[in-house]
């Protein structure tokens, strides 16, 4: 029977203290990679205590020839290039969810560079076997970017150790840009070149470089602390060690909060959100930043607001299918998210929706708990189905709403 999680808002605070958000698990994980890759590896600060980071770290250097990934789709992507292009002969699997995750678009463009792969099940998902890489058979690789940047992140970080580097030729749209480009600046930082072309990128063969690197707190994990905010009627809240500028593309998150009533102001300790005067948005575009699509999604219904959110199309491939995820849940509280060419509607709940309690189920997704847990702030309670899904992303996310103002009992 799995674990349920009952919670409930003690109202009336004006000041919700201060927050520290465990690290970013996206840097981490390309700093973990890229550490890997430097000749004398050094110590990255301030990983994040993440399921998924904690299984990078592990991965990286087993000798074991099976690497399971479990859920991590970031991990599965970062060791596929990794493994494949070190020439390590490896199988790599994961959950039964993991291996309904296309990946043939990685795979065909190692291939093409030289590394023999066979999938161990289904043509395009994993598992897959990587049997070595000894001829980079061309130096030019042709990519969808319109999928996933993670792809593309994966072949950039492990260009530098290619004997002819790589031109990475990108077709279409690339999705999640700012992820790519924080891949770039990491790359850089450790002492690689990276060069943009009209249609690409370009890599020479050079050697990574260990520079001192501290990882910031976790923009995405920040998006359910601004809709406490917001839902709570709180005053204050501080977000300690986020920087005004940051390499994590979710740091949008300071513009498209504001809409909602939450004005940021940078310190040198971290951010400050306190109240200003709301405009909700009529539409929001999530291309650059899919993860925060739930918590909109939820903050959105929460305020009896219509929304239009456009950039939703790799929620489909996620952890779950995001967008039939939210649009169940919503549907408890009397609300909707209807899909139109393309584009997703938040249609608001109607009636006494606030009096009742809810149940609301988490599909194996870290983020439909998190981004559901703040309607504690406005309903009588909600029940949360297998709450240790948080432990992939923000481990001591619970703990840190007690200590907020939130009540909890667990069935």
């Amino acid at each position: 029977m799995k674990e349920e999680l009952h919670i409930s808002y003690q109202k009336n605070r004006s000041d919700l203290g201060k927050v520290l958000i465990p690290g970013s698990k996206s840097e981490s994980n390309r700093a973990l990679l890229i550490n890997a890759l430097c000749k004398l590896p050094g110590n990255i600060k301030n990983l994040s205590s993440a399921r998924d980071t904690q299984l990078m770290q592990s991965l990286l250097n087993t000798p074991t020839r099976e690497i399971d990934v479990k859920d991590a789709g970031t991990v599965m992507r970062f060791l596929t290039a990794f493994f494949g292009l070190t020439g390590q002969s490896k199988v790599l699997t994961g959950t039964p969810r993991m291996q309904e995750r296309p990946i043939g678009i990685l795979v065909n463009a190692l291939r093409e560079l030289g590394v023999e792969i066979n999938y161990v099940k289904k043509e395009g998902y994993p598992p897959i076997s990587l049997n070595g890489f000894k001829i980079q058979k061309t130096d030019t690789i042709t990519i969808d970017g319109s999928v996933s940047s993670q792809y593309l992140s994966a072949l950039l970080m492990l260009a530098p150790t290619l004997p002819k580097g790589l031109i990475l030729a990108i077709e279409g749209e690339t999705t999640s840009k700012p992820y790519l480009q924080m891949t770039i600046e990491l790359m850089q930082h450790f002492g690689v070149e990276v060069r943009q072309l009209p249609n690409g990128y370009k890599v020479e063969p050079s050697e990574y470089h260990f520079k001192p690197f501290t990882v910031e707190p976790d923009w995405s994990s920040a998006s359910y602390w601004y809709s406490i905010f917001v839902l709570s009627g709180a005053e204050r809240l501080e977000l300690a060690a986020f920087k005004e500028y940051s390499l994590q593309g979710d740091r949008n998150l300071v513009e498209l909060m504001q809409p909602f009533g939450v004005e940021t102001q940078f310190t040198p300790e971290g951010a400050v959100l306190t109240r200003c005067t709301p405009n909700l948005p009529d539409a929001i575009d999530f291309s650059d930043s899919p993860d925060l699509a739930q918590t909109f999604a939820v903050l959105c219904a929460a305020l009896e607001h219509t929304c239009v959110f456009t950039g939703l199309h790799t929620l489909k491939i996620k952890e779950t299918d995001r967008v039939s995820a939210i649009k169940n849940e919503l549907r408890k509280l009397g609300a909707d998210f209807v899909e139109k060419n393309e584009t997703w509607s938040v249609v608001p709940p109607k009636g006494e929706w606030k009096s009742k309690e809810v149940y609301i189920n988490t599909y194996h997704d870290h983020r439909m708990a998190m981004a559901f847990g703040p309607l504690a702030c406005v309903l009588p309670g909600i029940t949360i189905e297998a709450p240790e899904v948080v432990n992939k992303s923000y481990p001591s996310f619970w703990e840190d709403l007690g200590r907020a103002g939130f009540r909890f009992s667990i069935d």
